[in-house]
């Protein structure tokens, strides 16, 4: 009697660029191709940051490299992708994971960290896309993998141009999806993960008077790692990696005017309160320490299961405002 267990589709020897691997999800993500055996190239700003991640993953037993890559340059993206092809002849997977991020009034952003933000972001997903796909065209073979962030289906709340760049890098990789459509053997993936317990927070710019840790509910980016080598496995077009993520996205497509207005609400009363001076964060240059994957809390983490119930306490407590602010409204319209 054959075994109805499926096998574990296997991705040792494969070659993995990974951008924005020098801390966070992207370190985390290093580490979990590392685990499977593949061939690493890893790449960021810093090289201090950048060294740690190659000995994190040369001590996992695989051959890797590091290369300095500033992915708002195109020169650099394309030195990056020779590099890797120089290392081990081809490139099965590229992960697109480097990103910045500055909160605050739209007007009270330096509009240089803003352009900045779009050219690290957005350009920094479309010069990986350019470099890749081209190889994997050659290759006839090939996988993009996209971390996008929730941020690409709901804006974050005093973030605009953050927000949109996520909008912007979906709509591209829904436009390329049609374009490799004849290439059954190339992929494009991209993954939506809610908030992460990394770094990520530590290292952004804040111009909001805001400095506050990240909540206990955040994603853990192992979790979120492992999910992107799934991808890596089994691709499809989009994942939504755990229950929160897929939870904000439904309730932000049934209300997205009350949520932006009840989020952007919550943030002005937050930020009357507090009055932090204005930080620059890793816009203009590569993230200060910690280089760790793990950021810092404001509170213990709570356990996987205690974390749902506290997502759906918090997807049901925000509905059930979202539905009281609009029967509010249609009262005093109708008065």
């Amino acid at each position: 009697m054959k075994s109805e267990t499926k096998l574990k589709k296997s991705i040792r020897g494969k070659t993995v660029v990974i951008t924005g691997g020098s801390s966070g999800v992207g370190k985390a993500t290093a580490e979990a191709f590392a685990l499977e055996g593949c061939n690493i190239v890893v790449a960021a700003r810093g090289k201090e940051a950048l060294d740690e991640t190659v000995s994190l993953c040369r001590d996992l037993g695989v051959a890797v490299i590091g290369v300095p890559t500033d992915v708002s340059k195109a020169e650099e993206v394309a030195h990056l992708a020779e590099t890797a092809i120089q290392f081990n002849g081809r490139i099965d997977i590229w992960v697109n994971n480097a990103g910045v991020m500055a909160s605050g009034k739209f007007e009270e952003i330096p509009m240089e960290l803003n352009e900045q933000v779009i050219k690290t972001n957005l350009f920094g997903y479309m010069h990986g896309a350019y470099s890749a796909l081209p190889i994997f065209k050659k290759q006839q073979e090939g996988i993009l993998i996209n971390n996008v962030s929730i941020g690409g289906f709901m804006p974050a709340p005093y973030s605009a141009v953050y927000s949109s760049t996520k909008f912007g890098i979906r709509g591209m990789m829904d436009c390329l999806q049609g374009e490799i459509s004849d290439y059954p053997d190339i992929h494009i993936c991209n993954i939506y993960p809610q908030i992460q317990r990394s770094t990520g927070n530590m290292h952004s710019a804040k111009y909001s008077g805001l400095d506050f840790k990240i909540p206990p509910f955040a994603a853990d980016p192992r979790d979120t790692a492992k999910k992107i080598v799934e991808l890596a496995k089994n691709p499809r077009k989009d994942l939504f990696p755990d229950f929160t993520s897929l939870l904000l996205k439904n309730i932000y497509g049934l209300f997205p005017k009350p949520i932006i207005n009840v989020a952007s609400a919550g943030m002005r009363m937050m930020m009357k309160a507090k009055n932090a001076p204005p930080d620059s964060g890793n816009i203009l240059k590569p993230s200060s320490e910690p280089h760790r994957i793990y950021g810092e809390t404001m509170l213990p983490v709570p356990s996987k299961k205690t974390k749902l119930a506290i997502a759906a306490g918090l997807g049901l407590g925000l509905a059930y405002m979202i539905l009281k602010a609009d029967s509010g409204n249609k009262q005093i319209k109708n008065s």
